[in-house]
């Protein structure tokens, strides 16, 4: 497939690629673009041919629900059942922004968005480029990331480059990505509300809104559901193509674990942080950045996943993180990526 692709400024989108790339979208073909948490591989959710050409353009497993994403919360009556009081608070306080909110489909929606499922995730990105293909489209898009599907999800024009170009209709890149994870999922059809996956809006932001929340106890271990609830909670994810374990120790004892566990290997990568880079002199080592800037480390992820595969590095050894509300959503990624190998 020949893909157009077309660079733009994020503050000034060019009007032009806009409504040629919403032109594409309304054809029922798939365009990716940039949003505040990673690049996303659009296409109209209202049209089943669309959203099968998304799954085919990444692999993605068929029953891998989709995010739908809209720029006005008007659109939210052709999408959902009902919006529960939750739903309303949390828009209001965090919408436009990286947390997506499960509520229940509205009938007209096609189950292929949903996977099959009666709910959807909905969110209303913050990223100009975004919002103006959505506007210009006159629908709301389904998005997933836009990488091969069990790849680290694209953070830069390189990566959609990498896993996208001859894939999909057009391109359009923009500047690096700001968040550098996903959105937060949450499901409000739940009592309390569970997060499925943990994003820069965290539980504490989410409890300060509505009160009680509760994380899903596969955040942090595989998961045993036959149909996935959200993306990213099923399948391995954010994968390098090197094989990836996570070191578990504390922050004092974890360089030394690594460099024993290394002992044996010619061809490996250190993932690591900026307080622990001179511990190392053998190894492809990178920092995800300090311990003291969750918020960097996080966004840092994705593209230090690529660069080891950039190198060629037969495994990798990352460093577990001290978990706490700000990193869960990057140990999260982290314990995705290597698939739960821990030593």
């Amino acid at each position: 497939m020949d893909t157009a692709v077309f660079s733009i400024d994020s503050k000034h989108p060019d009007p032009q690629v806009i409504a040629h790339c919403a032109k594409l979208i309304q054809k029922g073909e798939t365009v990716v673009f940039p949003t505040e948490t990673v690049y996303g591989l659009g296409a109209d959710a209202q049209n089943p041919s669309g959203v099968e050409k998304i799954y085919k353009a990444k692999g993605r497993p068929g029953d891998n629900p989709l995010i739908v994403h809209i720029a006005d919360t008007d659109a939210l009556t052709s999408l959902v059942e009902e919006m529960p009081e939750t739903a309303r608070k949390l828009m209001h306080a965090y919408w436009p922004g990286p947390l997506t909110i499960i509520m229940k489909k509205n009938a007209l929606l096609p189950k292929a968005v949903t996977a099959g499922l009666e709910t959807v995730g909905i969110r209303y990105p913050s990223h100009p480029v975004a919002q103006a293909l959505i506007n210009e489209s006159s629908c709301a898009i389904a998005a997933p990331s836009a990488n091969l599907s069990g790849r680290p999800s694209p953070t830069t024009a390189d990566h959609v480059l990498q896993d996208m170009k001859g894939r999909v209709a057009a391109i359009i890149l923009a500047e690096d990505t700001q968040v550098g994870l996903e959105s937060t999922v949450l499901d409000v059809t739940k009592k309390p509300p569970v997060i499925y996956r943990p994003g820069a809006i965290t539980l504490e932001m989410i409890s300060e809104i509505i009160g009680d929340v509760v994380l899903d106890d596969a955040i942090l271990r595989e998961s045993d559901e036959k149909q996935p609830l959200s993306p990213g909670v099923k399948y391995k994810h954010y994968a390098p193509v090197a094989e990836m374990v996570v070191v578990k120790a504390s922050s004092e004892k974890v360089t030394e674990k690594v460099k024993k566990s290394t002992r044996g290997y010619q061809n490996f990568g250190i993932l690591t942080v900026d307080e622990h880079m001179k511990d190392y002199d053998d190894g492809f080592i990178i920092s995800l950045g300090a311990l003291a800037a969750p918020e960097e480390m996080a966004h840092n992820l994705y593209a230090a996943l690529r660069r080891f595969d950039d190198a060629g590095v037969d495994i990798i050894f990352a460093e577990e993180i001290p978990i706490s509300p700000d990193t869960l959503a990057l140990i999260n990624r982290l314990y995705r990526a290597c698939g739960f190998q821990f030593l």
